[in-house]
């Protein structure tokens, strides 16, 4: 059977019509027509896999619905975020990455059509799952494993561009028509801005996704890594026994099952400056940014803690969500009680991260730990009640960096 473009394309005109600010990314996907797609798949190259038979049974409003979700896929990088949660939680085969493209497809299709575009036959929601909608792809991982309530998405199949799992009709990086990494972070930069133009006209899932990707903290997410496999590789320090993979050594003792080393991501305690000189919007800041740093130790929240501190340190609670993260305070500055707090919390951090606006006493004596500290960037300002006043400098032994700039 031949491919019929032009009702492809037509439905891909209406995905446009009805979600404009996609339009950049549905026009950046190259069709390639293959016979073992059953459906509609993309790779992580932006390759969009047709399958014929298909496209010729499939009504076009409905067609439309499938463009929007398969590409939904590829901006919000599903098939990164299932490689790096299979390694986290050691898993493998296919049937884990059906379990991934279930749970990619719960996040995309809890928001995503209605207001012109009608869900696909068949489409994944999450009350299905007896799921609530709302929430991310790795947080439904871990609330289903296959089953009874699965076994009616076996067929499902959107491609290794939603779940990381190369298949035998993915051309590779080699390929013709692929995207470079640049070009799919300028497509998704795109797509970024569209959203942000006009939030009132979009989803939530989407709004959520373009807040981070329109203000990526780049500089800040690459210095928070250094500073956590620094304080992962530190003698004695996130490391722990599991049978979840069992030593190579077991081979040479039969019957016998060694467990193997691995290494957790260190435990972390941010402190977030709340005087009264932060702003609101440095606030909001800070939140963006605990959150990258909860994707840099993995996505791992049992082991970040969040401290609000003004002249004195409040609360300290390990991190559910970031919209819970209670940030009281409005007071002078004095992050020195923050740091004492931190240290003394049980059991110790390996590492510290303090978001502040620098105006502080800093602590005397380096902590015995790994220390990061983001300035908020702005324009110096200056006391009138002391014009020559000039806040201290961050110790040297901490590592800084300004907060949203790309120094």
């Amino acid at each position: 059977m031949n491919l019929d473009e032009e009702k492809l394309f037509a439905a891909r005109l209406r995905a446009v019509r009805s979600r404009p600010y996609l339009a950049t990314a549905l026009f950046a996907l190259h069709v390639v027509q293959s016979r073992q797609v059953p459906t509609m798949a993309v790779d992580r190259h932006w390759r969009c896999y047709v399958s014929a038979a298909f496209v010729d049974r499939t009504p076009l409003e409905e067609l439309a619905g499938v463009w929007v979700h398969e590409v939904s896929h590829l901006i919000r990088d599903h098939h990164g975020r299932s490689d790096r949660y299979a390694a986290k939680h050691e898993l493998t085969g296919p049937g884990e990455r059906l379990r991934m493209n279930i749970a990619a497809d719960c996040e995309i299709n809890d928001d995503v059509f209605g207001d012109g575009l009608v869900a696909p036959a068949g489409a994944v929601q999450p009350a299905l799952l007896r799921l609530d909608d709302g929430q991310l792809m790795e947080d439904y991982l871990g609330q289903f494993r296959l089953g009874p309530f699965t076994d009616a998405f076996g067929w499902l199949d959107c491609g290794s561009g939603a779940d990381g799992l190369d298949r035998g009709w993915d051309l590779g990086p080699d390929g013709a028509h692929g995207l470079t990494a640049q070009e799919r972070d300028a497509v998704r930069f795109r797509v970024a801005q569209g959203i942000t133009a006009s939030p009132g006209d979009v989803p939530q899932g989407w709004r959520r996704w373009a807040e981070e990707a329109f203000q990526p903290p780049q500089p800040w997410r690459e210095l928070l890594g250094a500073a956590v496999r620094s304080a992962a590789s530190s003698s004695g320090v996130s490391e722990d026994y599991t049978y979840g993979r069992p030593s190579r050594r077991s081979a040479g003792l039969p019957g016998v099952i060694l467990p193997s080393l691995r290494r957790r991501p260190p435990r972390t305690v941010v402190i977030v400056d709340t005087s009264g000189s932060v702003s609101d919007a440095e606030l909001g800041s800070a939140i963006v940014e605990i959150a990258a740093i909860v994707r840099a130790v993995g996505g791992r929240r049992d082991l970040v803690s969040v401290m609000s501190c003004d002249a004195a340190a409040h609360v300290t609670q390990p991190l559910c969500q970031a919209e819970g993260i209670p940030l009281v305070g409005g007071g002078g500055t004095d992050l020195r009680a923050g740091f004492a707090k931190a240290l003394r919390t049980n059991p110790r951090p390996d590492v510290i991260v303090a978001l502040t606006d620098g105006q502080t006493p800093w602590p005397e004596a380096r902590p015995p730990c790994r220390t990061v500290v983001g300035l908020f960037s702005r324009p110096s300002r200056w006391d009138e009640d002391d014009p020559d006043y000039v806040p201290d400098a961050p110790p040297e032994w901490a590592r800084v960096v300004s907060i949203g700039s790309s120094a």
